[in-house]
């Protein structure tokens, strides 16, 4: 026990909780946008996996970082947009249309790894790029904050930047109102003149970006390749923070940090040699009880 405290009260440890939330966060609020226009977008885990392909291959292909985190979102916005076309314009299923964009995207891009690489694996042979860390000037020379706050992931700072952006887009601006109202109550929106539809075009769309965003870290940051289904359940993380957190901005970004502390604490556990294949369950174990306790709160108030 002495030794799980040691490891767990450390700056190293305090900084890998800000590394390790980072795509869950970005794919959280995007599922807080998505859902706060009535969609569930299931299909995160699909365009996070996208994303972080495309990046590595237009980054590899460009020869710039910036340009292939451009392409990743890109690849993220066109699978949301692949997911609304089908759901908003024919109908489909909204769960089963996220389910088919996970499926997709998981034998997807091995099969475009394969074509450009040769691999199914990795994306190793190929000299993709790595967006920058970033150093605070002042904040880094700050004892304990310092080696915290400091020499993080360029988007990890845009993924705290984003809850802030978020919660303006959803609460200071007519489209977030628009939003907001289509999702709670379509049929009265519609009668004053806002567009359902469009505005969960636009939601959808936008949930696309933000989980783009987390897959591009992932492959650009998190690590410096692609790696088959890499992003190993963050897209179904993130809707579990999200509901957690009550389709709330504050409240997912809490929550997101809840699991990216489950996760930084499996990663330190492997220190104290306990078995890889239990470790590797405590982000998944913290999940279920999290919406377990969620669920029953929920219930309790409906009685």
């Amino acid at each position: 026990m002495h030794n799980f405290f040691a490891v767990i009260f450390t700056t190293e440890f305090a900084f890998s909780v800000l590394r390790v939330t980072t795509p869950i966060l970005f794919a959280a609020l995007g599922a807080l946008i998505s859902n706060r226009a009535g969609i569930v977008n299931i299909g995160l885990e699909g365009i996070m996996l996208t994303s972080a392909l495309v990046g590595v291959l237009f980054s590899a292909y460009t020869g710039s970082a910036w340009l292939g985190l451009l392409g990743a979102a890109f690849g993220g916005v066109l699978m949301a947009g692949v997911l609304a076309f089908f759901t908003l314009k024919f109908k489909t299923h909204i769960i089963l249309g996220g389910i088919a964009i996970n499926a997709f995207a998981s034998g997807g891009t091995i099969f475009v790894l394969y074509l450009l690489t040769g691999d199914k694996g990795t994306s190793s042979s190929v000299a993709s790029k790595v967006l920058p860390n970033l150093e605070i000037p002042l904040i880094k020379d700050i004892p304990w904050i310092g080696p915290i706050v400091s020499g993080h992931h360029v988007l990890t700072y845009l993924s705290i930047l984003a809850v802030i952006i978020v919660y303006y887009i959803l609460q200071k601006t007519p489209l977030g109102l628009q939003i907001r109202a289509v999702g709670e109550n379509p049929q009265a929106a519609e009668s004053v003149g806002v567009k359902v539809v469009r505005t969960q075009y636009i939601a959808l769309l936008l949930s696309g970006l933000f989980a783009s965003l987390g897959g591009a870290y992932m492959s650009m940051g998190y690590l410096s390749l692609f790696t088959r289904d890499m992003t190993a359940g963050r897209g179904w993380i993130a809707l579990a923070a999200e509901s957690m957190g009550r389709s709330t901005t504050v409240g997912t970004a809490l929550t997101s940090f809840l699991f990216g502390f489950a996760e930084a604490m499996s990663n330190a556990l492997q220190l104290l040699k306990i078995p890889a294949e239990l470790v590797s369950t405590v982000p998944y174990v913290v999940t279920v009880l999290g919406l377990m306790v969620y669920s029953i709160n929920e219930s309790r108030k409906r009685k």
